[in-house]
Order: structure tokens, then sequence, then C-alpha cells
């Protein structure tokens, strides 16, 4: 059987699970970091991503860019907004990539069915309903003109160091490994975070 190459938008939706209008967002600035950064799925750390979210676009930006947390060039930035920074190591040359309010412009009744959707109570009809709106938002997301999706800057962004590897210790409390920078001295014993628990003098 002859094997068909997947395009970047089904390799994302592979990978996150489900098409949505959040994983449009971050193909979309996905593939404008690339262009505007000349640059490559990363193979190692060549590409660093900063991300401002843990949202579903996240996972395109680690399908397609190449950048993870395992690999340590995504980096998370609780800040709760659609704002993404790539940073080529290369070059030197960064980009932040900020969504536009537009790109989230809701049809009408949209937030009443989601709230029914996510707490189970929507009825079928309902839920019908709210799939079509999310296809709808995915599609434009998809379609959108760049200018009027997100706006993109050239940023000075400092390099972070490259992700280093340390050394692995036994938690003498669960006898599990823990990495040397994550465990803790608790009565002279090196324990790991779970097992060390509240160790204060209680303010």
């Amino acid at each position: 059987m002859m094997s068909v190459e997947k395009n970047d938008w089904e390799k994302s939706v592979e990978f996150h699970g489900h098409s949505c209008p959040g994983l449009a967002i971050g193909y979309r600035v996905s593939k404008a970091a690339l262009g505007e950064l000349a640059a490559v799925r990363a193979i190692d750390e060549e590409l660093v991503a900063i991300v401002e979210n843990d949202a579903c676009g996240v996972d395109a930006v680690q399908a397609l860019t190449g950048c993870s947390l395992g690999k340590g060039n995504l980096l998370y930035r609780d800040h709760g907004k659609q704002v993404y920074t790539f940073v080529c190591r290369d070059s030197g040359r960064a980009a932040r990539i900020a969504v536009r309010a537009s790109a989230w412009r809701n049809h009408p009744g949209h937030k009443e069915l989601r709230i029914k959707y996510f707490r189970g109570v929507a009825s079928p009809e309902e839920r019908e309903a709210f799939r079509q709106i999310q296809r709808e938002r995915t599609e434009r997301i998809l379609e959108m003109p760049a200018e009027e999706l997100y706006e993109v800057r050239q940023v000075e962004v400092e390099l972070p160091p490259l992700a280093r590897v340390f050394d692995t210790l036994i938690c003498a409390e669960c006898g599990e490994p823990v990495m040397e920078p994550r465990a803790r001295l608790q009565e002279g014993r090196v324990v790991c975070l779970p097992c060390a628990g509240q160790y204060t003098r209680g303010w």
C-alpha cells in the first residue's frame, strides 16, 4: 500500500488528537514563524519557542517547529496570552507573534453552548451546534489574512542556555530516581519533591 505524506495541518491534528480553533492558531503562528525566520523544523535546539499559554495551539508549535519540553527548546511562560516568540540560534533573529483579538470573534450563542458542552449538560442538538461552530471558527482562522490574524514583530531576545543534563539521585523515602536540581534535603536525607511535602517552619 502506497503511503501518503501528511501535510502540516494533518500532522498538527494527528499530534493534538482533534481539530479546533486553538490548534489552528498554533498552526498559523508556527508557519508564520518558520517563514519569518527562514527556519526549518528543529532537529535539536536550533530553534527556541517561548509560549505564553498552555492551550491547544502549543501542540501545533511542537508538531511543526520541533520545539518541545523534552529537548529544552520550548519555554512556557504562564501569562495566559496568545503570544509566541521564536528565536533562531544560528542567526540570532527573533520574532514575536501576538494573535489579534479579531481572531476570536465569537458566533452568537457560542459562549452559552460552550459552557453547556464542557459541563456535560448540552443536549445532542446543542452538542452538534457547538461542534459546527468550532468547525466554522477553525476554517475561518485557517483562511484569515495574516494581517488580520496576528501581529509579527522582530524583537531582541536573550538566548536561553542550551538544555542541561543533570545527575540523578535516589530519593531516600520512595527509592525513585530524581533529577539533582529538584531534590531536597530533609533531615539530612535526599528526597524528591513529592516526598518532601511541606517541609517548612509553618509560615
